[in-house]
């Protein structure tokens, strides 16, 4: 199994990915664009890839970034998912 890039930077590439725009991505992560900038760049060094085009207003995903976006949101959405069920089944008790 391959060793994963830290969560913070799957989180962050698929929050830039969804708004195609790091300063959009920066206000939802409560973090600076810059922040987002740095992460997406590590990532894309970690990876070997370009996962964005920057472009003059806002960006484009590649090909990679395409490829890559299902996989990570279906990774988050089972996070969430283990998460719910478990508050839904130890609150319930307390």
């Amino acid at each position: 199994m391959a060793l994963l890039p830290p969560l913070n930077s799957l989180l962050t590439f698929e929050a830039a990915a969804r708004h195609l725009n790091f300063s959009h991505a920066a206000e939802e992560l409560n973090v600076t664009p810059s922040a987002v900038s740095h992460q997406i760049k590590e990532l894309e060094k970690r990876l070997g890839v370009s996962l964005f085009e920057r472009l003059h207003r806002g960006l484009a995903l590649t090909a990679a970034g395409e490829a890559l976006l299902p996989g990570i949101r279906a990774g988050l959405a089972s996070f969430s998912q283990a998460v719910d069920g478990l508050q839904s089944r130890f609150l319930q008790n307390a």
